[in-house]
């Protein structure tokens, strides 16, 4: 494989997993333009690595998972940054986690708020430290996920859970996630990404042909909000550069409370 030098995330091979870690620590991994096309690269290469059975996502330090797009990079250019190709492809980086023919387990570490939190809900699996925490931000910084955040969220959860977390923007903790089916464990922190590679270790010793159907036959069921989430993103293109979507982010850049009330 090429050898690629990224600045955004780490890509490491421990042999049979590739661990992929968002390294934005003083934005608490929030991710901007460039920082997903690094992930999509790396997931390619992941996908393509026959000796890779299994891919971890995780963040890094000690405080955030990942937090979402990088609502200061919004506040202050109006998006999330440049990139190669001209685009913010969270949607394509959306559908590979989906696709990838290969289990993937997210490593939460922190905070997996906003874009961070939709994240992990469509890795395959996910594991948690004891002091992770869980929640969205959209409706408190002007923001929404309509796609695979809402919509495969409630699939996970259910609906009254689904909406609570994106209605109240309130942050739950690992255990509460566990207990209503967001996470398959939690472990304590220290031990979170040798568990992780447990788990990988366990999966690569399954058939990675009866793994790739599996995952592909789990995905059918949901695959028509791959569309919807198209249609949203386009939304969302259009609301954060409204007056109310640019309050929400610049009172987040200013650490103030919003005012929505004046666009009800």
């Amino acid at each position: 494989m090429p050898n690629i030098t990224y600045s955004d995330i780490i890509y490491e091979i421990d042999s049979p997993t590739a661990i992929i870690t968002i390294n934005r620590p003083e934005r608490y991994n929030a991710f901007r333009g460039k920082t997903v096309e690094e992930m999509i690269s790396a997931f390619r290469r992941a996908w393509a690595d026959t000796t890779v059975r299994v891919v971890i996502l995780t963040g890094a330090g000690t405080k955030a998972f990942c937090t979402g797009g990088d609502v200061k990079q919004r506040a202050e250019t109006g998006d999330y940054g440049p990139t190669e190709s001209g685009l913010f492809e969270i949607d394509y980086l959306h559908r590979l986690i989906r696709d990838i023919p290969k289990p993937v387990i997210a490593a939460v570490n922190g905070l997996a708020i906003g874009g961070g939190h939709v994240l992990h809900v469509l890795c395959d699996l996910t594991i948690a430290s004891d002091d992770a925490r869980f929640g969205q931000a959209g409706p408190r910084v002007g923001s929404f996920d309509a796609g695979f955040g809402t919509a495969y969220l409630a699939r996970v959860i259910g609906e009254k859970r689904a909406r609570e977390i994106w209605y109240l923007c309130r942050q739950y903790d690992a255990q509460t996630a566990e207990r209503w089916g967001l996470v398959n464990a939690v472990v304590p922190a220290c031990d979170l990404l040798a568990e992780a590679k447990r788990w990988a270790d366990e999966l690569a010793e399954k058939s990675p042909t009866a793994l790739k159907f599996l995952k592909h036959s789990f995905n059918i069921d949901t695959e028509q909000q791959a569309g919807v989430a198209n249609m949203a993103t386009a939304a969302l293109d259009l609301f954060v550069s409204s007056p109310e979507g640019k309050e929400g982010a610049a009172a987040f850049a200013e650490k103030r409370r919003p005012n929505f009330a004046q666009y009800v």
